[in-house]
């Protein structure tokens, strides 16, 4: 499925308080930029049943979803970076315990909470991550630090949290990341594995909701520079030290102002093998796609290989795409009029 937004226009005033020549006017057009701005989000993709979300839940999902893209938004509005812009808006989400990032991380089988996330600044093709991370608040305030603080592109685990002390970063107890929702679901996922290894007991239906999802944002500001960030718990269940796409560059996020920027949801190891954030801009530089076919191609590469999951783009025109081959991805994004567009279902 696939959304496309324009991006915002803005211009310039031009100076009435004089007449210039015809010729000092032409070269004043000619000068004048016409500056966009634009904004997706997402907060995971997935199965996600219309019959069991309650009216109330449905209304605390999309309230998270506005409040990132506000977040966001405020930034490119005023001027501010697209990293700026994406951390932000990825962070609101961290901080939301119905999102698996930050707060809200599922757990691994060990019963702890370890977290990835990572940032990439498409004008420089700098990029910043973080695996593994169990007492880091926001991580993806952490990956930009890795970014901008160090000679690296990711570190993890305890030299991860090291680097994050060092640079005045405060360590959280375990305990900040537990939700009963996301305890609840680990305790399922093993019943249903004791399940199948003795062929005894209650059946169990296992959700996506339950195993896993991720945040992110792509943001194109108003000096045409493109940044993406995403953030996740990872998988329920999971073994202690296990990396997902999240944190891999190429995989789960890219950015570079020639083509485009990506954040991915989804399946993570076939995200990896796929190379799926890279393999938009590819598409796009090398094959001359557009963003809408290369986003596609991209997912469809993931889904060959037996991936489900999503993906949010946007490309130098501040054209937006959002595809995904679940029955739901959490997202949103701001339209050309300034709305704030937020959907869950397809």
């Amino acid at each position: 499925m696939f959304i496309t937004a324009s991006a915002f226009q803005f211009a310039e005033e031009v100076d009435r308080s004089a007449t210039p020549p015809a010729e000092k006017r032409a070269e004043n057009n000619r000068n004048m930029e016409t500056k966009k701005i634009g904004l997706a989000i997402h907060g995971g993709a997935g199965t996600i049943d219309r019959s069991k979300m309650t009216r109330d839940k449905e209304r605390e999902y999309r309230g998270g979803l506005e409040r990132a893209l506000n977040a966001g938004y405020e930034i490119l509005n005023r001027g501010g970076s697209s990293l700026d812009a994406t951390e932000a808006a990825v962070r609101v989400l961290e901080d939301d315990p119905h999102f698996n990032a930050g707060r809200g991380s599922v757990f691994t089988s060990a019963g702890t909470n370890e977290m990835d996330a990572s940032i990439m600044d498409g004008k420089t093709v700098r990029a910043g991550a973080v695996g593994s991370v169990k007492h880091i608040k926001n991580p993806i305030g952490l990956a930009r630090l890795v970014m901008e603080k160090s000679p690296h592109v990711m570190l993890d685990c305890a030299g991860a949290e090291a680097f994050a002390k060092a640079n005045g970063i405060d360590l959280v107890d375990q305990k900040y990341f537990f939700t009963k929702e996301r305890w609840d679901a680990l305790q399922r996922i093993k019943a249903a594995e004791k399940h199948r290894t003795s062929g005894v007991g209650k059946i169990l239906v296992i959700t996506d909701q339950d195993r896993h999802g991720t945040v992110g944002a792509v943001a194109l500001d108003k000096g045409g520079n493109m940044a993406a960030a995403t953030s996740t718990g990872g998988t329920t269940n999971k073994l202690p030290g296990r990396i997902g796409d999240t944190p891999v560059i190429g995989a789960g996020t890219y950015a570079n102002n020639q083509t485009c920027a990506v954040s991915c949801t989804g399946d993570g190891e076939y995200f990896i093998r796929a190379a799926a954030a890279h393999e938009v801009s590819a598409l796009m530089k090398y094959r001359g796609m557009t963003l809408q076919d290369a986003a596609q191609t991209a997912l469809d590469s993931v889904k060959q290989l037996g991936g489900t999951g999503g993906l949010i783009a946007i490309d130098r025109n501040g054209d937006i795409a959002l595809p995904f081959n679940t029955n739901g991805m959490y997202r949103g994004y701001v339209d050309p009029n300034g709305k704030f567009v937020v959907e869950i279902y397809r």
